[in-house]
């Protein structure tokens, strides 16, 4: 950047206004120069009124830089004070550029807002503004680890994948850009002997686990291995060289053996991951997510120390069925990590059968015999926990395989196995397979099967090849059933040790060599009318086959192969060779007037080779349709309108469809109208409304509609139109009763409820309110909403004389419509009875409909009761004269 150095004359005391102006203006231009230079970008798009801004800056912009310049439409402005956040760093020019005095740093303040007033000679006269501006991070700052180095522990045989340790990493740019967008990765793995990678670093988390190659490849230092509550001081560790080196000839601190092995395990269990680790791993962070060049990175290490991984599953673990021996009997051994750990075993499979159980040093023992037939596999799952049930080490599945022994002999699957053969195949030809089941364990010796033909009735040589290994039976000869129609086999199936017999029966079936013959080739012609019902018999067909009457060479099939291509007819028949042709659909005139069936009579099984069906198995017959004048035809069987109550006079509901299979000219009417409501056009069937639809009055009816053929209206047809009608909100709120009275001794609340004929979501809760003036409350009232339709009507002060007021109350249905109404209300001396004093001759208040009704029944019920009490003692008079004179009688 290029350095400008201006001179500035100063200005005498003496000098003119003019000269003063003149200079004024230069600086102005000189600083503008400046900030241009600074802001290094077209200042013309950094311009605008006098307003409340936003603007944004960059974190170290270097300064000057002139951010913003305001425009005041006041010519007497000549210089702006700033207050506020920011004061310091920021300034203003008297020609209205806001402009930097101080570079911005984000993670010292974001954000920053000043409060701009304009001046003229120090008066304000614009403004305040408040101007915001946000200051924008740019990435300076590069990310860094919490610790300079971390140490961790991974056991032998760790899952590949399964974090064992976290490093982690800060960013001081702003968290909600990519510059703190941060990386992990791996650099490098010291030692790498085999340039192998054994870990690996999740690049979103940082979590470190080993690679599937670790999981096989990692080794911990050799060590001494300690049993469950095995002191593991020196004189432990002397028992153990003993035993390796017995009677030794040197005492222990002087035998170099002993001490190597001495220092090489109180390394083991002392070993300090950051000066004497087995792995160091160099781990880099990048911010940008790590994919630009220009990303700041952080560099850290990781030590790792491999240890010893006693938890190690013994399975597979092979277990022969039945095994004969005494039990509980050991099948393998489990080592915690922890030396004092408890051990537990549980089954996977949710099972009662449980044949297992684990001592308190890990031995794992089969408390019976097992079925392999039963069960051939077994899910242990081994737990390792201390003494507070704490899991030491992750739970371990080993699985029990049971061996299979030979101990399951050969099974036929049926008693009596029988095969179908027919006369005259050729030498080879497949009988049936004979099927034998062995529940000793597939592919195994102990299931493998032979089969052997011991026995044949009758014994007639070279008939019959079965194979012996998978049971197939063969016909070494062609066979005919005048010959010998059944034979019976027993044959032998064997495995290694054991052997059952199995029945096979044996049928020889004729061979088709005749075909159905009809007994006529042509019925001639029916005629049906079209309304014949559906299952009607129209003709019976006969015919014959010469074949054996007792194979399914002699059944006879019928089927219609030509002039019946949407399946109007069908035949049906026992097989014997008598068919029905039968009506499967309804029959339609209109459709089609003739019918020519061609049937074919058929056998299930297949023709002797070089035979085939001729003219012979094939009749035909003719099936004329005849007319009749049928009733028109609605195109839809269910007619449904739903419509909203506020349609207009004269809208279609809907349009009737209904066609004359004969192409006659319809008419249409309706009946069942009660309201009148409802017209149909006669011509083309479209339903109006006559009048105006109220779902208050009928909520939903019905309507019939009759098709008819003009020139003959006998022949119609009805269909019943549901019409249901919708609510709209065309009904106000109401008062129940419109007149009430307090009294004055006692002024209870008066209780006032409103209807709505409307029905959800148009009525009720209704909202109630005392209409007031000038949104002044009512000095003397209170309107208390009780539910959905009741509300209180109290006076805050006890009344003092009797009067007669009208409040005006405002009720609102769910939908917030309504109107105010006017309830009267009376201030009155009441009686004892609770009712306002009625001077003699006065009637000034009138009741409303409800207590004039109260009062009016009251007074019936009373005169009822004197009514009722008079005749029962005239009654009770005539009765007791009645018994003085039977008295007098006696």
């Amino acid at each position: 950047m290029k350095l400008f150095l201006i001179t500035v004359k100063s200005v005498s005391h003496s000098s003119s206004p003019v000269q003063t102006v003149i200079m004024t203006a230069m600086m102005h231009l000189l600083l503008l120069i400046l900030l241009g230079i600074a802001a290094g970008t077209d200042l013309e798009e950094k311009k605008g009124p006098f307003e409340n801004t936003v603007l944004e800056v960059l974190e170290g912009t270097p300064v000057p830089f002139a951010i913003y310049q305001f425009q005041v439409g006041d010519p007497d402005v000549n210089s702006f004070r700033l207050s506020g956040e920011g004061k310091d760093d920021v300034r203003m020019s008297k020609d209205g550029w806001l402009y930097l005095e101080n570079p911005l740093d984000w993670s010292r303040e974001d954000n920053y807002i000043i409060k701009v007033e304009a001046l003229a000679n120090d008066k304000v006269v614009d403004g305040p503004i408040y101007v915001t501006i946000n200051v924008l991070d740019v990435n300076n700052n590069a990310p860094f680890f919490n610790q300079s180095s971390y140490a961790a522990m991974v056991r032998e045989n760790s899952p590949a994948g399964v974090p064992f340790t976290r490093v982690f990493a800060l960013d001081r740019d702003d968290p909600t850009t990519p510059n703190a967008d941060l990386r992990y990765s791996l650099v490098s793995q010291i030692p790498n002997m085999n340039h192998v990678p054994l870990f690996q670093i999740d690049p979103n988390t940082g979590e470190i686990s080993t690679t599937e190659e670790g999981q096989q490849m990692l080794k911990a230092r050799e060590g001494i291995l300690y049993s469950r509550g095995e002191n593991q001081g020196a004189d432990a560790l002397k028992m153990k060289f003993n035993e390796y080196c017995p009677d030794p000839n040197v005492p222990y601190e002087d035998n170099p053996f002993y001490t190597c092995v001495e220092r090489a395990e109180m390394r083991r269990r002392n070993v300090n991951p950051l000066e004497d680790p087995d792995y160091t791993l160099i781990v880099r962070v990048q911010d940008l997510a790590g994919a630009s060049e220009t990303a700041l990175t952080g560099n850290t290490r990781v030590h790792i120390v491999v240890q010893e991984n006693l938890w190690v599953s013994p399975g597979p673990i092979h277990v022969v069925e039945n095994w004969k021996t005494s039990y509980p009997q050991v099948i393998a051994k489990v080592q915690s990590n922890e030396p004092n750990a408890v051990y537990s075993i549980v089954q996977k499979e949710r099972q009662l059968k449980f044949p297992f159980m684990i001592t308190e040093n890990g031995e794992i023992m089969l408390t019976e015999e097992l079925d392999r037939e039963d069960k051939d596999m077994y899910t242990l799952v081994v737990f390792a926990k201390d003494n507070h049930d704490k899991e030491v080490d992750p739970p371990m599945e080993i699985y029990v395989v049971v061996d299979d022994v030979n101990d399951n002999e050969p099974k036929c699957e049926e008693e009596e196995s029988v095969f179908e053969v027919q006369e005259d195949e050729p030498s080879g030809s497949l009988v049936g397979q004979l099927l034998v089941h062995d529940d000793d364990k597939e592919g195994t010796l102990n299931s493998q099967l032979s089969y052997e033909i011991m026995f044949q009735f009758p014994a007639t040589e070279n008939t019959f090849l079965i194979d012996g290994t998978n049971g197939k039976i063969q016909a070494l000869r062609s066979l005919r059933r005048k010959e010998q129609p059944t034979y019976s086999l027993d044959v032998r199936v064997s495995d290694s040790d054991f052997s059952t017999i199995c029945k096979v029966v044996i049928k020889v079936i004729d061979v088709n060599n005749e075909m159905p013959l009809f007994e006529m080739t042509d019925y001639g012609s029916y005629t049906l009318a079209e309304d014949t019902p559906v299952g009607h018999t129209v003709l019976t067909i006969n015919a014959t086959d010469a074949d054996d009457p007792d194979s399914g060479s002699s059944i006879i099939e019928f089927h219609i192969s030509a002039g019946d291509d949407d399946k109007v007819f069908t035949v049906e028949t026992d097989g014997k060779g008598i068919g029905h042709v039968v009506i499967a659909k309804p029959l339609d005139f209109e459709s089609s007037t003739i019918y020519k069936l061609k049937i074919d009579a058929r056998n299930p099984e297949p023709l002797m080779k070089g035979l085939e069906y001729g003219s012979e198995s094939t009749a035909y017959v003719s099936v004329f349709i005849t007319d009749i004048d049928e009733v028109p035809e609605f195109s839809l069987d269910v007619l449904d309108a739903t419509v909203p109550e506020n349609t207009t006079k004269g809208s279609v509901l809907l349009t009737v469809d209904a066609k004359d299979p004969e192409g006659k000219e319809i008419g249409f009417k309706l009946e069942g109208d009660s309201k009148d409501w409802l017209e149909i056009d006669a011509d083309t069937g479209e339903i109006k409304t006559k009048q105006k639809l109220d779902r208050e009055i009928l909520e939903s009816f019905e309507v019939t509609v009759t098709a008819f053929e003009k020139a003959n209206p006998e022949m119609s047809a009805e269909r019943v139109v549901h019409v249901r009608l919708l609510d709209v909100n065309d009904n106000y709120p109401r008062l129940v009763e419109t007149q009430g009275f307090i009294c004055v001794g006692k002024p209870k609340p008066v209780v006032i409820k409103a209807v709505d004929p409307d029905s959800d979501p148009y009525s009720q809760p209704f909202t109630f309110a005392l209409a007031t003036n000038n949104n002044k409350k009512s000095p003397n009232w209170n309107l208390r909403q009780i539910d959905d339709t009741t509300a209180e009507l109290s006076l805050k002060r006890n009344p003092t004389e009797d009067r007669t007021i009208t409040l005006q109350i405002n009720i609102k249905d769910n939908a917030g419509m309504g109107l105010t109404h006017a309830f009267q209300m009376r201030v009155c001396n009441c009686t004892e009875l609770g009712y306002c004093y009625m001077e003699p001759g006065v009637h000034g208040f009138k009741y409303g409909m409800g207590a004039t009704v109260g009062i009016l029944v009251g007074v019936i019920g009373f005169c009822v009761l004197v009514f009722i009490v008079v005749i029962k003692r005239v009654n009770q008079g005539r009765k007791k004269k009645a018994e003085e004179e039977e008295t007098m009688m006696q």
